[in-house]
């Protein structure tokens, strides 16, 4: 997480966008992106991460393209260099068969200033500076690209445009913790945005294959590794991990290219995000066939989709996104693949037929493993709805019978952190208590106010609801009632200084 004083510089390079007129706030982020994404480039050019290997560097013939470089040149230099030769640089990076050099080739640089490029670049630097005192003092960042742009995405909310907002990174890690995705997975976010899952899975992967006397326990109780280069991997895995692990969708053009620079920052050579929509007849046509053995995904809800664009496979759902976006993850999925997603708790108990069959293919098509709620404020200050992780495993399709047995149920009253709009890191970390619950789950057979396991032989088929709220132990408040004589006792002395207290009244008159 950023510190506070990182953010306050970020919240001055953003005010700086805004009041020198790049006041469309996707395009304030994109832009910023682009620096970031140049600043890191440099450091991420000497070696592989992944594979820990010198690489030869991107930079040869282009030397003027690195920061270290163009950052020192005065004003006016700086944005001719950026124009003229920085900018064309990161366009073509990785050859123009790949996803990068397609989604950035048309790509525009909106900063025509030249104090705009200068002062944001020194923002930048000092940021960095920042980081790098931080991580000195045993800060541990594993996403600067992402934390950065969290913060900046606040902006958009509170603006009321685009709707876009990341998924808080704790609450990545903690997800890509109960699924344990590894190595040999083929893994895929069918909404990725940044890129939020797709890199908390690739180091989710690195942990594992990292010894434990080189993690790290992080501010939320969840271990890390302290370096990606300390994961052993065989040559075989490390190409596997750099090329062929990770798979992404996005609707929005800025959120691949951002997913794209993301992932490259972090080691992934040849990253796989893609601008599709993953609702649509063309996404059925082209990547149906295409399935995966780990999905995990936080997709858009509260929104309805164009009828005019909706795959066949999917009208018979209606037109809600948080259905439709369940429907397509299950279909998907390999059988034996398993996914965790995030979805508004209205999915769960909604009376509406289409939400009722949708409950239904997930019990039938799968097996709901476990339903975690969430405490209504996770996703402040974007939103305030409450949601669920859903955790299941892809069984067959089309069947006629119940391949869910046993559901597990937690609850999360906190993540960590104040539930406000200002989100401030608590001393608990009730996250790494829940990832040992759900791991011993199969111990657990004693139902408590905050876990329990359900039979489907215990869910109602008539409705088919599957929220926390309905299945939970309310525990009733009872209170002490004294005997009826003693309550009659203390009546009758009452009203008996009543009486006397009237009479002296009636005497005083």
């Amino acid at each position: 997480m950023l510190t506070q004083e990182i953010r306050n510089k970020v919240q001055r390079l953003w005010n700086m966008f805004w009041s020198r007129g790049i006041t469309n706030p996707i395009t304030a982020i994109e832009q910023i992106s682009y620096l970031l994404f140049i600043r890191r480039l440099e450091e991420v050019d000497e070696y592989d991460n992944v594979t820990n290997v010198k690489k030869k560097s991107i930079f040869k013939g282009h030397e003027m393209c690195l920061w270290s470089r163009f950052s020192t040149l005065p004003p006016s230099d700086m944005l001719e260099c950026y124009q003229n030769e920085v900018f064309p640089f990161i366009k073509t990076l990785n050859g123009e068969d790949e996803p990068f050099a397609q989604y950035m080739s048309d790509a525009v640089n909106e900063i025509s200033q030249p104090n705009l490029l200068f002062d944001s670049v020194n923002i930048i630097n000092s940021i960095y500076s920042d980081i790098e005192r931080d991580k000195e003092q045993g800060q541990h960042f594993q996403d600067v690209q992402g934390d950065i742009y969290e913060y900046l995405i606040n902006e958009i909310a509170t603006s009321g445009k685009n709707g876009q907002f990341r998924t808080p990174r704790h609450i990545i890690q903690f997800i890509c913790d109960l699924i344990s995705p590894d190595v040999n997975d083929t893994i895929c976010d069918p909404a990725c945005g940044t890129g939020g899952f797709l890199l908390g899975a690739l180091q989710s992967v690195l942990t594992k294959h990292t010894p434990a006397n080189k993690r790290k326990e992080d501010e939320n109780g969840l271990w890390r590794y302290q370096n990606s280069s300390d994961a052993i991997l065989n040559e075989s895995e490390k190409e596997k991990v750099s090329n062929s692990l990770l798979f992404g969708f996005d609707i929005d053009k800025t959120m691949v290219r951002i997913g794209l620079m993301n992932l490259m920052l972090h080691g992934i050579a040849h990253p796989r995000i893609e601008r599709m929509n993953t609702l649509s007849s063309l996404f059925y046509t082209q990547k149906e066939h295409q399935k995966y053995s780990v999905i995990m995904a936080n997709p858009p809800f509260t929104g309805t989709v164009s009828m005019e664009e909706l795959s066949e496979d999917l009208v018979e759902y209606g037109k809600k996104s948080e259905l439709l976006f369940l429907i397509r993850i299950i279909s998907m999925l390999k059988i034996g693949g398993r996914a965790a997603v995030i979805v508004p708790d209205g999915v769960l108990f909604s009376t509406g037929k289409k939400a009722k069959s949708v409950r239904e293919k997930l019990l039938k098509d799968c097996s709901l493993n476990a339903v975690i709620s969430l405490p209504s404020g996770v996703f402040k200050p974007y939103a305030g709805v409450k949601t669920s992780i859903l955790l299941f495993t892809k069984v067959e399709d089309g069947s006629s019978d119940w391949h869910t047995n046993d559901i597990w149920y937690y609850e999360l009253s906190s993540d960590g952190y104040s539930l406000d709009d200002n989100r401030r890191k608590l001393t608990e970390n009730p996250l790494s208590a829940a990832l040992d619950k759900f791991q011993n789950r199969d111990k657990l057979l004693k139902k408590t106010k905050q876990y329990f396991h359900l039979s489907i032989d215990e869910v109602n088929k008539r409705t088919l609801e599957l929220h926390f709220d309905k299945y939970k132990i309310y525990e009733e408040e009872r209170e002490d009632f004294r005997p009826p004589h003693e309550l009659m006792k203390d009546i009758m002395s009452l009203e008996k200084n009543i009486m006397k207290d009237l009479q002296k009244l009636n005497g005083m008159i």
